[in-house]
């Protein structure tokens, strides 16, 4: 069971953009990524994110690159301060999902699932990038990481 985790892509600044969407270089980022994964020929059965738009916009980008059988949809739980515990222990339902949210959340699940602690991290996330996790042996372990190109 593979799950892919992703961080939003770089947004506009507030003053620009009061729901902070994607910037033209993070739109272009997430594309390059997601370009990257299709090559992988993954299986992905849905694609969720926290409804922030930034996060929305990426799941998009990914949704139309890579397809999923059920769709992008928003999920909550999935925002920058929400407790990893709850979507941890919900995971056995999201085989071969994307989750598309935010800092520090992501940073804080893959610590969890792989350390069994939040605050110890494991892994530095890139605006736009991928980090795909599956269990061997019942422990999660990190399987691949497809980071954006210019960070």
């Amino acid at each position: 069971m593979g799950i892919y985790l992703v961080q939003h892509g770089k947004n506009l600044p507030k003053d620009v953009d009061p729901e902070k969407g994607l910037s033209e270089e993070g739109k272009n980022e997430v594309e390059y990524v997601a370009a990257a994964a299709k090559k992988l020929d993954l299986n992905i059965r849905s694609i969720r994110h926290s409804g922030k738009k930034r996060a929305r916009e990426t799941a998009e980008i990914f949704e139309s690159a890579l397809g999923s059988r059920k769709g992008v949809a928003e999920m909550s739980g999935l925002g920058p301060t929400d407790d990893v515990t709850n979507l941890a222990a919900d995971l056995d339902q999201h085989e071969n999902t994307m989750f598309v949210g935010h800092l520090p959340f992501m940073e804080k699940l893959v610590a969890y699932l792989i350390r069994g602690s939040a605050e110890v991290p494991v892994i530095k996330f890139r605006n736009g990038g991928i980090v795909c996790l599956d269990q061997e042996a019942g422990e999660w372990i990190i399987q691949w990481v497809i980071p954006p190109l210019n960070q």
